[in-house]
């Protein structure tokens, strides 16, 4: 057994599995102590470096691509403070840190990991149900579909629509950006139906607009990793880099039906401007948006 304890986390390797369990002190992020232990497995892991800094140094695992719903529902965007196969190490550890390194790369050599993209997930991602209160609403997720229940201060036009509902058979993917503190982030539910939908994510009825606390709003990314983990996996519908895809300039035909949930949309906005739930300049504003997807 291969271990390294610190303030930031727990790092154990037995041979054919790396837990990473989190620290419970306060300046670990929020995010990391509720997603929990994870156990990732060899055949998961592509490699593994320690980097030596004056003061302290970093343990990185680097994973396949494909293994983790975690990282493909999250694109490399988690902040490092909150990324779960980072771990901080004080500088008279470094020799421990060197031996956990080495062990771990030895049991790839030997056991001859490959380093090639996954044709499915290894690691289950977070268990559900899942709930997170974020800043735009609470969005829940039962295994079998997502709820969005909006906040008092969500845009007017979500709120008109009521609580969102959304199977796992009609999602393509989800998209997640974070809240930098900087800049506002979001989570959107593609579907079939918005796919070509270019509602901002404050207007869009299937978007969660991130806005408030960052720290509160990092949690969101356990929701669509859950989500994620029960799509086909990219490998499967042709994302990523796993498949000859065409060149990012390239577009692609909206379906047949493309115009029809437009209209249908349209006609949803006009019926809420009359009844006085949204603004002149919401209703401008929103339908501007529907009206770019025409195009």
């Amino acid at each position: 057994m291969a271990e390294i304890i610190q303030r930031d986390g727990t790092w154990a390797f037995d041979g054919t599995t790396v837990r990473i369990t989190p620290g419970l002190h306060r300046s670990v992020p929020l995010f990391r102590q509720t997603y929990g232990e994870i156990a990732v497995p060899l055949e998961a892991v592509a490699g593994v470096v320690y980097e030596p800094e004056r003061k302290r140094g970093r343990l990185r695992l680097r994973l396949r691509e494909g293994a983790d719903p975690l990282l493909q529902a999250t694109g490399g965007r988690l902040p490092d403070p909150a990324d779960p196969y980072r771990l901080i190490v004080d500088i008279d550890r470094s020799g421990v840190a060197e031996y956990v390194a080495e062990e771990i790369r030895h049991a790839l050599l030997l056991d001859q990991i490959p380093k090639e993209p996954t044709k499915a997930y290894l690691l289950p991602g977070p268990p559900v149900p899942v709930s997170v209160r974020s800043s735009d609403g609470t969005v829940s997720f039962d295994g079998a579909q997502v709820r969005i229940d909006w906040a008092d201060t969500s845009e007017r036009v979500k709120r008109a629509t009521g609580p969102r509902i959304v199977a796992v058979g009609d999602l393509v993917q989800v998209e997640w950006l974070p809240n930098s503190g900087y800049e506002d982030g979001f989570m959107r539910f593609v579907t079939r139906e918005t796919v070509f939908s270019k509602l901002p994510p404050e207007k869009d009825p299937y978007a969660l607009d991130l806005w408030g606390s960052t720290r509160r709003d990092l949690l969101t990314a356990l929701v669509a990793t859950a989500v994620t983990a029960r799509l086909p996996h990219p490998s499967a519908r042709g994302d990523g880099e796993f498949e000859d895809r065409p060149p990012r300039t390239a577009t692609v035909p909206p379906p047949a039906d493309h115009h029809d949930v437009l209209l249908r949309r349209l006609r949803e906005l006009g019926e809420l401007h009359r009844e006085g739930v949204l603004t002149d300049e919401e209703f401008t504003m929103t339908k501007k948006a529907v009206l770019r997807g025409f195009n």
